[in-house]
């Protein structure tokens, strides 16, 4: 460490209050602290430690096992888990805009805050960040890559911010398939006009047979094609994609995990995690069908992101 004024090598002096290196320049006798360098803001975490907890997260540990593991306090995970996919959020939203794209598929998948929509009760039934929460998801069907995402209420004013975020994130005339969602081909005519080819793929769902189970599959019978915007083609129509990937956010995204104990408490910590995946999906996850990130097969990028480059992008 040299002086800032003298340009000479400085000795050690001790540390401040808050650990960090003082230094005491051997010519003016002035004393500074070093600065260190800290990606996590204000956060005290170690990096290898804070990178340590993220990769947990987005492998589908809890917060608890995760705090088990690693000795950070869950209040500590929490923190950065929010930080994290906030700054994640900002990165998608920057880096996947205008691109060229052949068929998109998107979905919505369900989700809670807190408590079921059902067990709100009247005096909780106004807030919104409580019961039902939606993950609206839109895929390339080619490149694997997610273009965009929205969680709110299954609603038309939701869905219409989720159509704008994919408007945002296309460019060009492309394919587009949804499922049976009523609110999807008004929000699509107004945002996109005639500029795509649209339709829904609608699946009929069998009664429940007596002695089923309450959580048992429903059997799909038939599945109807409606055409709604431009020429689709109908062989391109699908939504197997979309599906296969909510399947991986159950996987990879604990809270969002089936029949267990495993929800989020918070609408901002939710948010968080499911921001931190999609990050972390097109970047640094290598896809199997096409051997390399989505974010590779698509252009945004020349090779695999580490957590730790990820969450340095996430600085800028």
């Amino acid at each position: 460490m040299t002086c800032h004024n003298c340009q000479t090598e400085c000795k050690r002096f001790g540390k401040t209050l808050q650990g960090n290196q003082r230094f005491r320049c051997r010519t003016c006798s002035k004393t500074f602290s070093e600065t260190p360098q800290r990606p996590l803001g204000e956060m005290r975490l170690s990096l290898d430690r804070a990178l340590l907890c993220l990769q947990l997260i987005v492998e589908g540990n809890s917060i608890r096992s995760t705090e088990r593991i690693t000795g950070v306090h869950r209040d500590t995970i929490l923190a950065l888990l929010v930080k994290a996919g906030e700054r994640c959020e900002k990165l998608l939203a920057d880096t996947i805009t205008g691109l060229r794209v052949r068929d998109v598929q998107a979905d919505e998948m369900w989700g809670f805050v807190a408590m079921k929509e059902k067990a709100k009760g009247r005096e909780r039934q106004s807030i919104d960040t409580l019961g039902d929460a939606y993950t609206y998801v839109a895929i390339e069907r080619n490149s694997k890559l997610i273009l965009a995402w929205h969680l709110g209420r299954r609603n038309r004013q939701n869905t219409l911010q989720f159509i704008i975020k994919l408007r945002r994130a296309t460019e060009g005339t492309f394919q587009l398939t949804t499922d049976g969602w009523p609110s999807y081909p008004e929000c699509v005519e107004r945002v996109f006009g005639s500029d795509i080819h649209y339709a829904q793929m609608v699946k009929v769902y069998a009664a429940a047979r007596d002695g089923e189970q309450r959580y048992s599959p429903a059997e799909v019978v038939d599945v109807e094609v409606i055409p709604r915007a431009g020429m689709p083609d109908y062989e391109r129509i699908c939504t197997s994609h979309i599906e296969r990937q909510n399947l991986t956010m159950r996987m990879q995204i604990r809270r969002l995990t089936r029949l267990t104990n495993a929800f989020s408490k918070k609408w901002e910590n939710l948010k968080a995690a499911i921001a931190l995946h999609f990050a972390f999906y097109n970047f640094c996850r290598m896809h199997k069908t096409i051997r390399c990130t989505p974010a590779m097969e698509s252009g945004l990028t020349s090779h695999v992101w580490s957590l730790a480059e990820l969450l340095g992008a996430t600085q800028c």
